[in-house]
Protein backbone atom coordinates (compact mmCIF):
# COMPACT_ATOMS: atom_id res chain seq x y z
CA UNK A 1 0.00 0.00 0.00
CA UNK A 2 1.45 3.36 -0.98
CA UNK A 3 2.43 5.86 1.65
CA UNK A 4 0.14 8.88 1.62
CA UNK A 5 1.28 12.32 2.68
CA UNK A 6 -0.48 15.60 2.06
CA UNK A 7 1.39 18.86 2.03
CA UNK A 8 0.38 22.31 0.92
CA UNK A 9 1.80 25.73 0.44
CA UNK A 10 0.43 29.13 -0.38
CA UNK A 11 2.58 31.58 -2.23
CA UNK A 12 1.32 34.39 -4.38
CA UNK A 13 -0.34 33.84 -6.84
CA UNK A 14 -0.18 30.03 -6.81
CA UNK A 15 -1.72 27.52 -4.41
CA UNK A 16 -0.12 24.10 -4.62
CA UNK A 17 -1.17 20.91 -2.85
CA UNK A 18 0.82 17.73 -3.34
CA UNK A 19 -0.29 14.27 -2.31
CA UNK A 20 2.56 11.78 -2.07
CA UNK A 21 1.27 8.36 -3.09
CA UNK A 22 4.76 6.84 -3.21
CA UNK A 23 4.82 6.58 -7.01
CA UNK A 24 5.48 9.44 -9.46
CA UNK A 25 2.81 8.15 -11.87
CA UNK A 26 0.16 8.14 -9.16
CA UNK A 27 1.36 11.48 -7.78
CA UNK A 28 1.00 13.21 -11.15
CA UNK A 29 -2.34 11.57 -11.97
CA UNK A 30 -3.91 12.46 -8.62
CA UNK A 31 -2.50 15.99 -8.84
CA UNK A 32 -3.99 16.45 -12.32
CA UNK A 33 -7.33 15.04 -11.15
CA UNK A 34 -7.52 17.36 -8.17
CA UNK A 35 -6.44 20.50 -10.02
CA UNK A 36 -8.71 20.10 -13.04
CA UNK A 37 -11.57 18.76 -10.95
CA UNK A 38 -11.39 21.87 -8.80
CA UNK A 39 -11.37 24.12 -11.87
CA UNK A 40 -14.40 22.34 -13.34
CA UNK A 41 -16.32 22.55 -10.06
CA UNK A 42 -15.50 26.26 -9.74
CA UNK A 43 -16.68 26.84 -13.32
CA UNK A 44 -20.02 25.21 -12.57
CA UNK A 45 -20.35 27.18 -9.33
CA UNK A 46 -19.72 30.46 -11.16
CA UNK A 47 -22.22 29.62 -13.92
CA UNK A 48 -24.91 28.55 -11.48
CA UNK A 49 -24.33 31.64 -9.32
CA UNK A 50 -24.88 33.79 -12.40
CA UNK A 51 -28.15 32.01 -13.21
CA UNK A 52 -29.34 32.31 -9.60
CA UNK A 53 -28.64 36.05 -9.58
CA UNK A 54 -30.28 36.42 -12.99
CA UNK A 55 -33.44 34.60 -11.89
CA UNK A 56 -33.44 36.19 -8.45
CA UNK A 57 -34.42 33.14 -6.42
CA UNK A 58 -32.54 30.57 -4.37
CA UNK A 59 -33.97 27.26 -3.21
CA UNK A 60 -32.58 24.17 -1.55
CA UNK A 61 -33.52 22.17 -4.67
CA UNK A 62 -31.45 24.45 -6.93
CA UNK A 63 -28.59 24.40 -4.44
CA UNK A 64 -28.65 20.59 -4.39
CA UNK A 65 -28.77 20.51 -8.20
CA UNK A 66 -25.75 22.84 -8.33
CA UNK A 67 -23.75 20.64 -5.94
CA UNK A 68 -24.54 17.51 -7.95
CA UNK A 69 -23.54 19.25 -11.17
CA UNK A 70 -20.28 20.47 -9.56
CA UNK A 71 -19.43 16.94 -8.46
CA UNK A 72 -20.24 15.41 -11.86
CA UNK A 73 -18.26 17.97 -13.84
CA UNK A 74 -15.38 17.92 -11.35
CA UNK A 75 -15.15 14.13 -11.51
CA UNK A 76 -15.45 14.05 -15.31
CA UNK A 77 -12.82 16.69 -16.11
CA UNK A 78 -10.62 15.57 -13.23
CA UNK A 79 -10.60 12.04 -14.64
CA UNK A 80 -9.67 13.30 -18.09
CA UNK A 81 -6.86 15.44 -16.67
CA UNK A 82 -5.55 12.63 -14.47
CA UNK A 83 -5.60 10.24 -17.41
CA UNK A 84 -3.82 12.73 -19.67
CA UNK A 85 -1.09 13.53 -17.13
CA UNK A 86 -0.57 9.83 -16.45
CA UNK A 87 -0.40 9.02 -20.17
CA UNK A 88 2.07 11.83 -20.83
CA UNK A 89 4.26 10.65 -17.95
CA UNK A 90 4.09 7.05 -19.17
CA UNK A 91 5.04 8.04 -22.71
CA UNK A 92 7.94 10.10 -21.33
CA UNK A 93 9.18 7.13 -19.34
CA UNK A 94 8.90 4.77 -22.31
CA UNK A 95 10.55 7.15 -24.79
CA UNK A 96 13.17 8.38 -22.33
CA UNK A 97 12.90 11.99 -23.52
CA UNK A 98 10.94 15.05 -22.45
CA UNK A 99 9.57 16.87 -25.49
CA UNK A 100 6.35 17.91 -27.23
CA UNK A 101 5.84 14.45 -28.70
CA UNK A 102 4.96 13.13 -25.24
CA UNK A 103 2.11 15.65 -25.02
CA UNK A 104 0.92 14.70 -28.51
CA UNK A 105 0.90 10.97 -27.77
CA UNK A 106 -0.56 11.45 -24.29
CA UNK A 107 -3.35 13.62 -25.70
CA UNK A 108 -4.08 11.18 -28.50
CA UNK A 109 -4.21 8.21 -26.12
CA UNK A 110 -6.42 10.13 -23.69
CA UNK A 111 -8.79 11.22 -26.45
CA UNK A 112 -9.07 7.67 -27.76
CA UNK A 113 -9.62 6.12 -24.31
CA UNK A 114 -12.26 8.64 -23.23
CA UNK A 115 -14.03 8.32 -26.58
CA UNK A 116 -13.97 4.51 -26.45
CA UNK A 117 -15.27 4.57 -22.86
CA UNK A 118 -18.17 6.73 -24.09
CA UNK A 119 -19.16 3.95 -26.56
CA UNK A 120 -18.45 6.03 -29.63
CA UNK A 121 -17.99 4.65 -33.15
CA UNK A 122 -14.53 3.84 -34.52
CA UNK A 123 -14.48 6.99 -36.65
CA UNK A 124 -15.39 9.17 -33.65
CA UNK A 125 -12.65 7.52 -31.56
CA UNK A 126 -10.07 8.33 -34.25
CA UNK A 127 -11.31 11.93 -34.53
CA UNK A 128 -11.19 12.34 -30.74
CA UNK A 129 -7.67 10.89 -30.64
CA UNK A 130 -6.51 13.35 -33.29
CA UNK A 131 -8.22 16.22 -31.48
CA UNK A 132 -6.70 15.23 -28.13
CA UNK A 133 -3.23 15.04 -29.65
CA UNK A 134 -3.64 18.38 -31.42
CA UNK A 135 -4.94 20.22 -28.35
CA UNK A 136 -2.24 18.77 -26.08
CA UNK A 137 0.50 19.64 -28.58
CA UNK A 138 -0.81 23.18 -29.00
CA UNK A 139 -0.94 23.62 -25.23
CA UNK A 140 2.62 22.36 -24.91
CA UNK A 141 3.86 24.80 -27.57
CA UNK A 142 1.98 27.69 -25.94
CA UNK A 143 3.53 26.88 -22.56
CA UNK A 144 7.00 27.23 -24.06
CA UNK A 145 6.40 30.54 -25.85
CA UNK A 146 7.08 32.63 -22.77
Amino acid sequence: MPYKRISGSISTPKVDVMIDMGNPFLNLSVDGFLKMGTVAAAKVAAEEAYYIVQRGNVSSHKFEHTLKKMCKQGAYWGTIAGLYVGMEYGVERIRGTCDWKNAMLGGALTGAIISAASSNSKDKIVVDAITGGAVATAAEFLNHLT
